[in-house]
């Protein structure tokens, strides 16, 4: 399998990196990148071609990546609308719906909308993907293939599930650090200097995702676990529900959800 990368950032190089990590050729890879710099740095790390623009080489390839700003996305393909042949497209640009991208490629329509989140940096991703139904089983596959390099990856059967994905999880480390937020400044209220109450919040919080994702069993019963009736731990589950703790989250999500229906809604526009 040949794969160029359109756009060659952070999100781009991870993706190279666990896929040269899980042994795939890097002579297969191309990238695309307007950065001298970048370019440089992604021929040093991973032995991949790089090129400033889209060449005819370039556009040889079983998979495209798109791996832009949303906000540059028009422009960046509009070299290439009409020239795309058989490729199956990969977009991890957030926000943009598959019609709005095939429609800038020239009524290409091959495509898979994906959604990773800020974890696949370190390997610990997870990706939610949408496939447009002329991709057969073998495209799925190679764009599977391209970001289980970075995580764990889940499909939905409607593209509007994706918003949902960036909601829980595209946004979700964001919602993650900021409880690590609260918790260390709870701690550090409590008299534990900066340093120990930083490795307090995020050791619990690194342990229970671990428990957690090793456990067969709910995380509603995990908690139950903990919870011994009379205890500093229902204390705090009795304060949490008492503010409304379940509900804020889920408000939170949903405010989420609807910004990302609003993002497509604006990005998608050709004026």
């Amino acid at each position: 399998m040949k794969i160029t990368f359109l756009g060659g950032g952070n999100m781009a190089a991870a993706l190279i990196g666990g896929l040269v990590k899980q042994g795939f050729d890097a002579a297969g890879v191309q990238v695309v990148e307007l950065s001298a710099e970048g370019r440089a740095r992604l021929e040093r790390s991973f032995g991949v071609r790089a090129v400033e623009a889209m060449d005819d080489q370039a556009l040889v390839c079983d998979l495209l990546v798109l791996a832009v700003k949303p906000q540059q996305l028009k422009a960046a393909v509009a070299p290439i609308s009409g020239r795309l042949g058989s490729q199956v497209v990969v977009s991890i640009a957030a926000g943009l719906r598959l019609a709005d991208i095939g429609r800038w490629l020239g009524g290409h329509r091959r495509l898979v909308r994906a959604m990773p989140n800020t974890p696949a940096l370190i390997g610990a991703g997870i990706t939610g993907l949408f496939a447009d139904p002329s991709v057969e089983a073998e495209g799925r596959a190679a764009a599977e293939r391209v970001l289980a390099a970075v995580g764990s990856t889940v499909w939905v059967a409607d593209e509007a599930q994706i918003d949902g994905v960036t909601a829980i999880s595209g946004s979700g480390p964001a919602y993650v650090f900021h409880f690590i937020e609260c918790l260390q400044a709870s701690g550090e209220a409590l008299g534990f200097d900066a340093a120990t109450a930083r490795k307090l919040a995020i050791d619990t919080v690194l342990g229970a995702a671990r428990l957690a994702a090793g456990s067969d069993e709910s995380p509603g019963v995990l908690r139950e676990r903990v919870t011994s009736k009379g205890g500093t731990t229902e204390a705090a589950l009795r304060s949490f529900a008492a503010d409304g703790f379940p509900a804020v989250v889920h408000r939170a999500v949903v405010a989420a959800e609807a910004r990302g229906r609003e993002l497509g809604d604006q990005l998608g526009r050709d004026s």
